[in-house]
Parts: structure tokens; sequence; C-alpha cells
């Protein structure tokens, strides 16, 4: 494909888009094939040369599209919300053609600073404190995960290397660490636990409370913890679980986090863009009180 062709591929295929996103509220939203499907469509093994646009671009309806959940169908109502906007998609293809990386500031520094700016960007529209912020000058700051999930492992990790330096990096510790979440917390919070060798204890809640993790549950259990020898060092507090759309009482949660030295990841990635609205933040009420070990999740949409 040379620049012409490019040009050419790239009007059709936004054209291509523009009618999907339109018409999408038309089509089925979850698709009639069976497992295996596809396998009828693709070669067994890799071509030896490429095909024209005009044949790939054709595969689009007869090999791909039969097999798509259509996630942003208005009559999808599984999982949650996904991100998905015009403006997202010119990004996407800016961020492609562009192809670069940004891992650190000298391997592109637009990429490092951007990123720096829409996290304090972000922070604000929340009303966080300014230890959150970049530009605060202190330890805070963001960073944009690829996923929730990822974001979940990456801070239990985080926090399992801090409590393993505080006991002189005795890695046989590594059996007595405890972390905790609620009962109705994302599968990915129990995942990550296994992923970073570490228990996880799922706290119970009860319906008459609205499903919420309260902070004398979370208290009784690290206390019975400690007593038989265990290390609690990680909580999971999410607000706007998956199941249900339980809030969990971080104000309560957070003091006792506070109190217990043990590192707070609130899991905000269902519900967090609700937060820029004013009439919702009190759900963020208690983050401040365990200000330098708080991490919170967060999927905003713009349109």
């Amino acid at each position: 494909m040379d620049a012409t062709v490019f040009r050419s591929a790239a009007r059709q295929i936004a054209d291509y888009i523009v009618d999907y996103i339109e018409n999408i509220r038309e089509r089925p939203v979850f698709p009639s094939v069976k497992p295996g499907y596809i396998k009828q469509y693709i070669p067994e093994t890799a071509p030896q040369s490429g095909e024209p646009w005009s044949a790939i671009f054709a595969d689009i309806d007869r090999v791909i599209m039969p097999g798509i959940t259509h996630w942003q169908s208005p009559n999808f109502h599984a999982y949650f919300m996904t991100a998905q906007s015009y403006p997202s998609v010119i990004a996407d293809m800016l961020s492609s053609g562009l192809g670069v990386l940004g891992f650190s500031w000298i391997a592109s520094p637009a990429c490092t600073e951007l990123e720096m700016q829409m996290m304090d960007w972000l922070a604000k529209m929340l009303t966080l404190p300014n230890h959150f912020m970049f530009s605060n000058g202190g330890k805070g700051g963001g960073v944009i995960m690829n996923s929730a999930s990822e974001a979940t492992l990456i801070t239990l990790l985080g926090a399992r290397s801090k409590i393993l330096a505080e006991h002189g990096h005795n890695k046989e510790l590594i059996t007595k660490l405890v972390a905790y979440a609620s009962d109705q917390s994302h599968s990915s919070v129990e995942r990550a636990a296994l992923l970073g060798a570490v228990q996880m204890k799922l706290l119970p809640t009860i319906a008459s409370d609205n499903h919420s993790l309260r902070g004398d549950v979370l208290r009784d259990q690290i206390k019975k913890d400690r007593a038989n020898g265990l290390i609690p060092f990680f909580v999971v507090g999410t607000l706007g679980t998956t199941g249900i759309l339980a809030f969990d009482n971080i104000t309560e949660v957070g003091k006792v986090c506070s109190e217990e030295n043990v590192w707070l990841h609130i899991d905000a990635a269902y519900a967090g863009s609700a937060y820029i609205c004013p009439e919702f933040r009190h759900h963020l009420n208690g983050i401040e009180d365990v200000i330098e070990w708080i991490c919170l999740q967060v999927i905003i949409q713009f349109k």
C-alpha cells in the first residue's frame, strides 16, 4: 500500500465507520455465529503475498461483521459502557500514524507531558486534593493504564514491593501478605492477587446495606489476620461494582487503611466518570485520609 492507496482507503474506511456508527441500532446486538466460524474464511497458513485493499475491505462485511458483538449499540446492556466517539477514533488513527512510544520523556516528550497534563485535568475535574497532581510538585500524579484490570495488578505489585522493602526485602514474607476487597469486587481483583502470589480475602457485604464494604468489617478482619501472623498490605475499595453498582464506604475504609498503614486502591472503572458531576462526588469522601497510598482508576469518555 503506497501513499495514494492509503489516502483512498482511509477515506473509504472513514465513511464505513460513520455509516456503521450512525446505523448501529439497526444491527442485531449479538452475532448468530458458532464458535470457530472464522476458520472457514481464513487460510491455514499466512499468504506468501499481500491482497489488494479492495479484497480486504470486502472481507470486513463478509468475514468480520458477522462475528461482531455491537458494544456501541443502544440495545447493548451487558458488561459495562465502553468509551467510543468520533474524537477517539480520530485520536487512535493519529496515534497509530505517529507510531511513537512514550515509555520515557526522551522517547517522546510530547507523550509524557500531555499525559501528565491530562492526569492533572482529571484530578481537577474530580476535585481531588492537590497531592494527586503533578503540578503540586510532590510525589503525586497519574498514569494512563491500558485497562482497569492492569491498573489493579500494577498497584498490587507496587504495594507488595513497598511492604517487602519495609521488612528488609525478605521475600519469604510473600506467603504472609494478605489483601482485601469486597465480595462484590470485579473478578480482576482476585486475579491480580493470584498473579501477585498473595492471599486475597473477599470480605462479606449484606443486601440491607446495599452491599457496601464497611470499615468495621475490614478492621475486624485485619485484626484477626495480624493475630495469626499475617501481614495486611493492600485494600481494593470499589466505587460502582460491575455486578450491582455497589459503593464501598470509602470514608470508613480509608480511615482503617490510614490507621493500619495499608495501601488503598480505589476501583472506580465502572462509575468513576460520574464523579465529574458535583452531585455524585460524595462517594469520594474519605480519600484524603490516605492520600499517600491511594490509586484511583477511572474510565472517562468524551463526546
